[in-house]
């Protein structure tokens, strides 16, 4: 299995070096799956969902509730990089149907990581799973190179209340490489909870500073 989100639908063209070219609907579904990845992390929810419909409905072509089910579970790892843990209401109306990765990589999301076997899942997350303690599960995220798939990891750890302070400035940092804004948002406001929950208020104000700069509320002119 591939990365999270769109790339995990790269397996749509496993057929790709082999000839005939890949149909259509495989090169389709995957560029608007990419497509719904970035316009939903940078912030653009609208033209992401059209994104999102469009890539269901080439897929919805081919008759695969399979690879409907993977689609659906790319777009919920997407949403989680940003810290939305809502139910994954396409996945779960297909899952019955879904292949054994894919069910595998549910789990993962989905905090169940007991007895999983991390084979079923990206190399990149092993070392997570398989963490003794939260320090190792920290470390583990901190060591994933790519950004979505640290994202995702450490948002894991969050909503488990195991992500340790380097782990959200990883996080900040990830997203702000990117650019994506919705997630740099996300985890800009958990930094700013913790450091006013301690009390700690230059490092509020300075993490308010960088949300409204974001959004547009901060005074950049003159």
């Amino acid at each position: 299995m591939k990365s999270t989100a769109a790339l995990a639908l790269a397996l749509l063209l496993a057929a790709c070096s082999s000839t005939p070219p890949p149909p259509n609907w495989k090169l389709n579904a995957v560029s608007l799956l990419e497509h719904f990845q970035a316009r939903w992390l940078e912030g653009d929810g609208k033209t992401a969902e059209l994104a999102l419909d469009k890539a269901r409905g080439e897929i919805a072509a081919t008759g695969r509730l399979d690879l409907l089910a993977r689609a659906e579970l790319a777009a919920c790892a997407t949403r989680a990089a940003a810290l939305d843990f809502s139910a994954c209401g396409g996945y779960e109306k297909l899952a019955a149907e879904a292949a054994a990765d894919d069910i595998a990589y549910a789990r993962f999301l989905n905090g169940d990581w007991s007895g999983l076997d991390t084979k079923s899942l990206p190399k990149h997350y092993a070392d997570l799973v398989g963490a003794k303690d939260d320090a190792a599960a920290n470390r583990a995220v901190s060591e994933i190179k790519d950004p979505l798939p640290r994202l995702i990891g450490a948002a894991l750890l969050f909503k488990g209340s195991r992500a340790e302070p380097a782990t959200l400035a990883a996080a900040v940092d990830a997203a702000s490489e990117r650019g994506w804004r919705r997630p740099l948002l996300a985890w800009l406001h958990v930094q700013l909870k913790r450091a006013q929950a301690a009390g700690d208020a230059g490092a509020a104000s300075h993490l308010q500073r960088r949300i409204d700069l974001i959004t547009g509320e901060a005074k950049t002119g003159s």
